[in-house]
């Protein structure tokens, strides 16, 4: 396990190195005018690529460790990662078309992600077995195709969700590494093995891109990127509670809480304003952290002074992240306390947006 996380790394940051020196024409398409711009200059958009390749070696690697090289770890990696990886396929296609072109709209990457929650019950045979409620695992055993629905809803939308959380260096690429270390981590606690070996290679290819984004900001992982951490993700949260009965479906809730209710609260107040949640715009939570909380830098370089202040929001949002990944992964059968510490952070996420909006923020949270 450790060696394909090596490779995934390295094959990964070599990828996105060559992307920062060649692939700079393509930054330019990116518009100045956009809401979710925070950077100055042209940057590549392409870490998705860089992600993509990394993880895809990773993940051969081990299949060919298991089937032809004998597997002394008992990884168990067979043929069955090639359904993942195509899975994974039509939404990373689709993110880093849309990184080149600028042209993609959002009722087709949609889609395409919608094509990969497919492939992921067509082919990998994904379900949601139980919901750790009795009612609802009543509900899911009379109608199984609920089950089927949750993944392809899930699958298709996850990427969404980290594609929202990714507007400051290091933001998205640090939350996804730390989710999959912490699946990996249950992965392991129960066994198995095979699971949590692409866990950690999808880690360590992230690891790789994160050397060109944070703190330099020389890389973005742009649609690409997020879309290949959310289906991945999403994949190995639902395979994990259904592969094994005793982790409770609530702990890769609590651990994508972050994501997940950034993205439903920002429909919400989209819609409550009358606007299409497709609608990009600057006032998702670390948007407001990086404009009302991180202070400015002073520097008489104005390009590096907002890069600065880029890589000061991030940390906070680790944080954020961090107050549910923690309880996650001590708590990760006891489905009470799971749900307990999901609604504390809906309630925490909604006054701490209100306070920042407010302008009622303490001070000890400023730089």
């Amino acid at each position: 396990m450790i060696w394909l996380s090596v490779v995934g790394f390295l094959v990964a940051a070599v990828a996105a190195g060559l992307i920062v020196r060649w692939g700079r024409e393509h930054a330019a398409v990116y518009g100045d005018n956009m809401p979710q711009r925070f950077h100055l200059g042209h940057v590549p958009r392409l870490g998705g690529a860089a992600l993509v390749l990394g993880t895809a070696v990773g993940w051969a690697l081990g299949v060919l460790q298991s089937a032809h090289w004998g597997d002394p770890g008992s990884l168990r990696l067979d043929y069955w990662v090639v359904g993942w990886l195509l899975v994974v396929l039509p939404a990373a296609v689709g993110g880093i078309a849309e990184d080149l072109t600028q042209r993609l709209s959002v009722r087709y990457r949609l889609t395409l992600t919608g094509v990969s929650g497919a492939l992921a019950v067509g082919l990998s045979g994904l379900s949601l077995p139980r919901m750790g409620l009795p009612w609802l695992d009543a509900v899911l055993a009379a109608a199984p195709w609920l089950g089927l629905a949750i993944v392809v809803l899930a699958v298709a939308g996850l990427p969404h969700a980290f594609n929202i959380i990714d507007g400051y260096n290091g933001l998205a690429g640090m939350v996804a590494l730390i989710v999959c270390l912490a699946l990996a981590h249950v992965a392991l606690q129960v066994g198995d093995r095979a699971l949590a070996a692409l866990l950690v290679s999808t880690a360590a290819a992230t690891g790789g891109f994160l050397v060109w984004n944070y703190p330099r900001g020389m890389l973005f992982a742009g649609d690409g990127g997020a879309y290949v951490w959310g289906v991945v993700i999403a994949m190995a949260s639902i395979s994990l509670v259904q592969r094994n009965a005793d982790v409770s479906p609530w702990f890769p809730m609590l651990l994508l809480i972050y994501p997940v209710w950034e993205t439903v609260f920002s429909i919400y107040r989209k819609a409550v304003r009358g606007v299409s949640p497709g609608v990009a715009d600057a006032l998702h939570f670390h948007q407001l952290i990086y404009r009302r909380i991180v202070r400015g830098v002073f520097h008489d370089d104005e390009s590096r002074r907002v890069l600065m202040r880029n890589n000061r929001t991030s940390p906070y949002l680790w944080g954020f992240t961090l107050l549910t990944v923690v309880p996650a992964v001590l708590f990760w059968n006891n489905t009470p306390l799971l749900m307990a510490f999901c609604g504390l952070f809906v309630v925490s996420y909604v006054m701490a947006y209100l306070a920042i909006v407010r302008f009622k923020v303490p001070n000890w949270l400023r730089h």
